[in-house]
């Protein structure tokens, strides 16, 4: 009777199982950064003081890891900003310059970001842009009124080598997903997994 009773327990599908031990970073701070806690504190207050969803948006993506707060280049947020230069661009991570983009083709934009690198710091004052903080954003636009609020690219290589959630429906977590292989040559791991002719494919 007892294996009985344990037969017809599950799984909890819908959730997937529960993560324990794990607090959400947004409740404990992660970073030692005391610029950045003193956002974290200034954006909390805002994001419980006002219904901006602006504010609750920035304090999210302050609490990020630094994988996920990608740096934007001068070229992507200058094409992100076309027909938007009245607006003030915010970005949560760092704005790093191009080369590859040429000086008389840097807009004059205001840009508020986490951190500049100095060369596109110098390239947006000196198309008669402005670079400012998170704190004087604060002061400017507390709800996020007349703002972009912009993202650098997430996609990175190493993204292409992870399999993908499993479900109940999909077993097939790993096809297609790149394979770490030394070398992509006629005698690098080109047999059993690799071949339906060698027992199978993935």
């Amino acid at each position: 009777q007892a294996s009985e009773k344990y037969l017809t327990m599950g799984i909890d599908l819908k959730a997937g199982g529960r993560r324990t031990g794990h607090k959400s970073s947004t409740k404990v701070i992660k970073t030692q950064n005391p610029y950045n806690r003193l956002l974290i504190k200034l954006y909390k207050f805002l994001s419980r003081r006002t219904d901006s969803k602006f504010c609750s948006v920035v304090l999210k993506r302050l609490h990020m890891s630094k994988v996920n707060n990608p740096p934007i280049g001068i070229y992507r947020l200058s094409k992100y900003m076309t027909n938007k230069e009245d607006k003030i661009a915010v970005i949560v991570g760092k704005v790093t310059d191009d080369v590859r983009m040429m000086d008389d083709k840097v807009p004059k934009l205001t840009v508020c970001a986490l951190g500049f690198t100095e060369t596109a710091r110098s390239r947006i004052v000196a198309a008669g842009g402005e670079c400012i903080t998170f704190d004087q954003l604060a002061l400017r636009a507390p709800t996020g009124s007349n703002t972009v609020l912009i993202r650098g690219p997430t996609s990175r290589k190493a993204l292409a080598h992870f399999g993908h959630r499993t479900t109940v429906n999909n077993p097939h977590t790993h096809d297609g997903v790149k394979p770490y292989v030394r070398s992509k040559g006629r005698k690098f791991e080109k047999a059993r997994g690799r071949r339906k002719s060698r027992g199978f494919k993935v």
